[in-house]
């Protein structure tokens, strides 16, 4: 993973990947796509990581696609939107989409400039807290394209269907206090950064095994039939039920203690 576009730091529990490419607002790249990618492959299976912070270092969560860089880089972009095998078709949709498949929490702090590319890798996270005054915008029709970064998985699950339409087709800028009735961010505040570290800090008190469960019940079943997605409650449920953390969440509750917990 190149530290110079992406850095991850991880402490009690809680993985802060900072992109790491102020100057340029963190534009991404060919070397921030790999990064970024190679980042959410190491804290799905990093031990001891219940919850992730996502962030940009500088002036901007992210400014979009580096749109030149990007295009002049080896094949360009018919190379990077060839299919790959697997459930992810393309590397574009990787650097987002792979934060949905990340078993943990992600929770993206919003901050100045959050454009196209910028836009969707946020969208993949669980939360979003953005700044009052932050910028975001599904930007991709300014270039004659349409958002690609797996934001038809994402974006309609937030929005209704024809607000989604709507930023598609115009591209047009809303800030975080814009955004937020919108369902587009989760909540406001005027330290992202600081607010996403503190629920991030909450969640990783809570039985990671539960936590998971939770994330895994919400993700699989938000297209299922009622058979399907109660099934899966159930299924979830019973393989908590009487764990060691489940047991040791109960005792905490009772004895009115934190909780030590054993990770997966």
């Amino acid at each position: 993973m190149s530290e110079d576009r992406v850095q991850v730091v991880v402490a009690d529990h809680v993985a802060v990947v900072s992109l790491t490419r102020p100057e340029k607002h963190n534009a991404v790249d060919v070397a921030m796509f790999d990064a970024i990618i190679a980042a959410a492959e190491r804290l799905a299976g990093e031990p001891g990581v219940r919850a992730i912070v996502l962030h940009g270092d500088g002036p901007s969560f992210c400014s979009g696609l580096d749109v030149i860089s990007v295009m002049t880089a080896g094949d360009g972009l018919d190379g990077l939107i060839e299919p790959l095998r697997g459930e992810v078709p393309n590397w574009f949709q990787r650097a987002a989409y792979d934060w949905v498949r990340v078993p943990v929490p992600v929770i993206a702090a919003v901050h100045g400039n959050c454009f196209g590319a910028g836009l969707q890798i946020a969208l993949a996270a669980d939360i979003r807290i953005a700044a009052p005054d932050a910028r975001l915008s599904v930007m991709e029709i300014k270039w004659g394209l349409i958002p690609d970064m797996s934001i038809s998985r994402t974006l309609p699950r937030l929005v209704g269907i024809d607000v989604a339409k709507e930023l598609s087709y115009t591209g047009r800028v809303i800030t975080g206090t814009e955004a937020h009735p919108l369902g587009l961010v989760t909540h406001v505040a005027d330290d992202p950064l600081g607010s996403a570290r503190a629920l991030a800090a909450e969640i990783a008190t809570r039985s990671p095994h539960a936590v998971r469960g939770a994330k895994r019940l919400f993700d699989e079943a938000w297209t299922g039939t009622p058979v399907q997605t109660l099934s899966l409650e159930a299924e979830i449920q019973l393989g908590l039920v009487g764990s060691p953390n489940q047991l040791a969440a109960v005792r905490a509750g009772i004895a009115k203690r934190p909780a030590e917990f054993l990770d997966p």
